[in-house]
């Protein structure tokens, strides 16, 4: 019985440049590969808001929550009137302990009109921030001032 073309390609070594390549590719989780392809993405164009937005993102999910902060950073410079940046950022502060920073940010946040008091309330990576009274202080004054503006419409 003779080999189909697919079976006979599939037998055939591969040269050894592509072969470790392709075989570091297939054990590479989803995330990593994104992880690499993004930032070879981002040195070619840093300023990319999407791309990092969602690298942060994957950052974050992988636990590298010290590359996660510097690309926060970086986004806030970029979107310095966006209220989820300005949340994210916090979370990336928070995560490493960096709780001035993150209370800073999460005021930022809260400024510039993110309103999601549930989320804040259950957010892991706000753990470290509960136990500080400036973060309740925070939630009342914001919450109070939605409030008042609700009654004003």
């Amino acid at each position: 019985m003779s080999e189909s073309p697919n079976q006979a390609r599939e037998s055939e070594p591969r040269p050894s440049s592509t072969s470790g390549l392709l075989q570091r590719l297939e054990d590479q989780s989803q995330l990593d590969f994104e992880i690499g392809f993004f930032d070879r993405l981002l040195a070619a164009r840093p300023e990319y808001v999407e791309v990092l937005k969602v690298h942060g993102q994957n950052l974050a999910t992988k636990g590298e929550h010290t590359r996660g902060l510097d690309v926060d950073v970086r986004l806030a410079q970029l979107r310095p009137h966006d209220p989820i940046v300005h949340y994210n950022l916090a979370c990336s502060y928070a995560q490493l302990r960096m709780t001035d920073a993150a209370i800073e940010s999460l005021d930022s946040s809260l400024r510039l009109g993110y309103r999601d008091f549930e989320h804040i309330l259950g957010d892991p990576d706000l753990e470290h921030l509960r136990q500080d009274t400036r973060f309740l202080s925070l939630l009342v004054r914001y919450w109070m001032d939605s409030k008042k503006s609700d009654k004003s419409c």
